[in-house]
């Protein structure tokens, strides 16, 4: 599986996988319709599905021109046809799909949109979770709460550290100078968060991100929790709570 990764927009990622195989590929959302065909072409790449996370114009937006460029056939959650962009096939949380040999199994990831997906490729230790897992942050929640995305994002609990998380957008610095800005005492937060610094000062993507990373140094993935309560006044809370605490502060930020 070869992953071909670009900038686009102003902050986006576009994704191409290719199985080496089969010769198939898909591209994960479309952001940006007229970059993804060049990146494509330049790889002597024919695209055959679009796979999308959720209907966010950013990530379906470029569906009908990827299709009528290359014949893609469009797959993703409900939300993308209801909101008018080209969906040929609904994916359910749960159910697998392919790419050659390839196995991604789509995962509820709700909450930054109520029926947004990811795919998770686990014998490849490789998920695309579009915005609802950034690093050192999470997306904004426009349309789920902190419960519904709080429990969802609980699950990164069950998946290997070693996968890598593919996001949607380059919002690192961002949320780094926002982690900071809580005057946490975790060593591991501030070693990331100037690494994260220096990535960026030098235009070097600080994504994919490892989840085994993001586990030990997000706060919103209630890393060092015991300390995280205390530090942010946060004593006797549920994890919940603590979670929705972090999230409207970002809003706020």
């Amino acid at each position: 599986m070869n992953i071909i990764q670009f900038p686009c927009l102003n902050d986006n990622y576009g994704y191409l996988i290719n199985d080496t195989k089969s010769a198939k590929t898909i591209c994960i959302d479309t952001p940006d319709a007229k970059k993804i065909i060049e990146v494509a072409k330049e790889n002597n790449l024919k695209i055959d599905e679009v796979w999308n996370t959720h209907w966010h114009p950013d990530h379906a937006g470029g569906n009908q021109q990827i299709h009528d460029e290359f014949g893609a056939i469009c797959i993703g959650p409900e939300e993308v046809s209801k909101h008018g962009f080209l969906l040929h096939k609904i994916v359910k949380y749960g159910e697998n799909i392919m790419i050659g040999s390839n196995e991604a199994t789509i995962i509820d990831l709700s909450g930054h949109t109520l029926g947004q997906v990811g795919y998770h490729f686990k014998n490849d230790k490789k998920i695309f979770v579009g915005d609802a897992l950034f690093v050192l942050g999470c997306g904004r929640l426009f349309e789920g709460d902190a419960a519904l995305a709080y429990k969802n994002l609980s699950q990164f609990d069950e998946i290997d550290d070693e996968s890598l998380i593919y996001c949607a957008h380059e919002y690192s610095l961002a949320n780094a100078i926002f982690c900071e800005s809580l005057g946490l005492s975790s060593q591991k937060l501030s070693m990331r968060i100037e690494e994260i610094k220096q990535l960026r000062k030098n235009n070097i993507p600080t994504v994919p991100t490892l989840l085994g990373t993001e586990k030990q140094t997000s706060p919103f993935l209630l890393a060092d929790f015991e300390n995280l309560m205390k530090e942010l006044g946060q004593e006797g809370k549920s994890k919940q709570e603590v979670f929705a605490f972090i999230r409207k502060a970002k809003d706020n930020f």
